[in-house]
Parts: C-alpha cells; structure tokens; sequence
C-alpha cells in the first residue's frame, strides 16, 4: 500500500517526527498501529453496553496538563 501525503502533512510529520527524534515512517506507522491494532487488541466488548460505550469514546491524541486539571485550571 502506498499513501500519498499533501506537502502540508508531510510537512508536519516531518516536524514531528524530528521532534521525537524518529523517521516520518516510523511515526505514521506506530500512529495507524496504535489507532487500529492495539485498540481492537485492548478494547473487546464483553456486552452490548460495553460496546455502546467504547463507540462513544473519542481518542483526540491529546493529553491536558496537571496545571489544566487544577480547581484553578479549570475556572481559566
């Protein structure tokens, strides 16, 4: 399979990936495993409910800071 990327993504993996100090390949692989293998590996629905539930959720890939989660940090 090969994906072509807009110059703007591949830009920002690029960056990214420079960042975390890896390839552009090795991120975008280890980002479409842990969206699609290591969900359906961790998340099996035992009922009906469960499932509901875990098609309700949304990963957004973005983590608050302690400062953001504060009684303080939430009133900001």
């Amino acid at each position: 399979m090969s994906i072509t990327l807009t110059p703007e993504l591949e830009q920002a993996v690029a960056k990214e990936a420079e960042r975390r100090g890896t390839t552009p390949e090795s991120l975008i692989l280890d980002t479409l495993h842990a969206l699609f293998v290591s969900t359906q590996e961790s998340l099996e629905a035992r009922d009906e409910w469960e499932a509901n539930l875990l098609r309700a959720g949304t990963d957004c890939q973005v983590s608050l800071s302690h400062e953001a989660l504060s009684s303080e940090g939430l009133y900001e």
